[in-house]
């Protein structure tokens, strides 16, 4: 097996210690607003509601957003177990990326008819996404910069020459990366000048939040569901510690955490990923490495690195590590796992040498919620009137915009473009239970790991994953 650039490549182990030394265990974007994100209630005794959205991330925001827009005349409810943005919403990358397929290559491994379609639905989700944070005024941070991906291997050059470029891809040489970013490591690269906008995670969450109240949805934190009765001709009632909500509709935006829906208990699984924040650069520092287009920047590995500058100019270095745990559990310990933020930070001064001497400020994780098909899927109860969606498998930040229009034309019983699209009609394979689901998942990520050590050419598991309809390349 070949070894790649970060393992030929490692810095001297003093530069990794030096930076992690005074490394924060939290998470960046969510303590920078700490001091002016508003709070909302506890439910408190029972309500009753037209509609209710479980979930104050992204998908449940968009939603209750949506419904309260169209139908100003209803009482349209948001319930979040903990605080509103805590979970995903406020901990990713801050990458808002056109594609609602996880990648043009999942599309089109999958739905092969439709990837034309789903690829100018991407783009025209990313322009309303940015229309309406410019319409509304919301401070989020929001630079539609494009996206660069990098090659840091000879055989991911050759995918590189192979690319045909047009308007909306960008085949550049070695030194064209470089004159965008400057790197040893960087081999060759495409740029999607309309692909992704950078976005502060954590102020999203707390801008839509914050204009969901102003239009007159009801928002309550630390208010979890505990259980979800109906059937299809009468109210639905969810239930918390404090009280009952009835409504005529529902919406489970629930992410990760266990569907209220039993039957889609097995179509997620948790996988951990880990990010590291630096402090903000100098503009020597800066200078140094160029970046002045201020690209989202993620290479071309299965086991990939995601990397992003701040309105501070400080850089977000996450990926690579994607560790699920036995039984699919989720707890706050898992957050904390040092062998992985060692890892990715040898991998950031491979990647840039000339930073030797920054510090990380702060380091940590998140869940995310992973289906076998790699993208969002729909799900749905009581005669359509209870809406699902799940496995957004980290590229979620655009794509619930996209989810939350599904949602909503369903709930009206409408037939629209989005709702017609096979992506929303079919649903993926659940994972299997314990103990296959750990054996599988972590087979898997041992193949992806061997591929990348073997100029990206895929074993036999993988090759029938792909003929499956299993697969996964990144």
């Amino acid at each position: 097996m070949e070894s790649t650039i970060f393992e030929t490549n490692r810095p001297a182990a003093r530069i990794v210690e030096e930076s992690l030394a005074d490394t924060k265990h939290a998470v960046f974007w969510t303590e920078d607003i700490q001091a002016s994100a508003a709070r909302y209630p506890i439910v408190d005794g029972d309500l009753r509601a037209d509609d209710v959205v479980v979930g104050g991330g992204y998908a449940g925001l968009w939603t209750a957003i949506k419904l309260k827009t169209e139908h100003p005349e209803r009482r349209v409810v948001l319930l979040e177990a903990k605080r509103v943005g805590w979970a995903a919403s406020g901990r990713n990358g801050g990458f808002c990326e056109a594609s609602i397929t996880h990648g043009e290559p999942n599309a089109e491994s999958r739905w092969p008819d439709e990837v034309g379609t789903l690829k100018r639905l991407g783009y025209e989700n990313l322009d309303a996404i940015e229309r309406f944070v410019t319409e509304h005024g919301l401070d989020v941070e929001f630079e539609r910069t494009g996206q660069l991906s990098v090659a840091n291997e000879p055989y991911q050059a050759d995918w590189v020459t192979e690319e045909e470029g047009d308007a909306d891809t960008v085949v550049l040489t070695a030194e064209e990366v470089r004159q965008r970013l400057h790197s040893p490591t960087f081999l060759g690269g495409t740029f999607h000048p309309r692909e992704n906008a950078n976005v502060h995670p954590a102020k999203l969450a707390a801008e839509l939040a914050r204009h969901a109240a102003s239009i007159g949805v009801e928002l309550y934190e630390n208010s979890r569901v505990t259980g979800l009765e109906g059937d299809a001709g009468a109210p639905i009632h969810l239930q918390t510690p404090r009280g009952t909500i009835t409504a005529e509709r529902a919406a489970l935006c629930t992410n990760i955490f266990p569907s209220l829906l039993k039957r889609y208990a097995f179509h997620t699984v948790p996988v951990y990923d880990y990010v590291l924040m630096t402090e903000p650069l100098t503009d020597e520092q800066l200078a140094s490495i160029g970046w002045e287009g201020r690209e989202g920047v993620a290479d071309m590995a299965n086991q990939f690195h995601y990397f992003r500058l701040t309105g501070d100019n400080r850089i977000l270095w996450g990926g690579y590590d994607a560790v699920y745990h036995v039984g699919g559990r989720i707890k706050a310990e898992y957050e904390d796992r040092m062998e992985s933020h060692r890892k990715l930070a040898s991998h950031f001064f491979t990647t840039f040498p000339q930073l030797a001497g920054v510090k990380f400020s702060h380091r940590w994780a998140g869940v995310i919620d992973t289906s076998t098909r790699f993208c969002a899927f729909f799900g749905q109860a009581f005669g359509g009137r209870v809406q699902y969606v799940a496995g957004f498998t980290g590229l979620g930040v655009g794509a619930t915009h996209f989810a939350a229009d599904v949602i909503v034309d369903r709930l009206e019983g409408r037939s629209t473009e989005r709702t017609e699209l096979q992506m929303v009609r079919e649903m993926p394979l659940p994972f299997p239970p314990e103990p296959a689901a750990s054996i599988g998942i972590n087979l898997t990520r041992w193949s992806l790991d061997r591929a990348d050590h073997n100029h990206g050419k895929r074993n036999v598991l993988l090759k029938t994953l792909d003929a499956l309809g299993l697969g996964f390349d990144s």
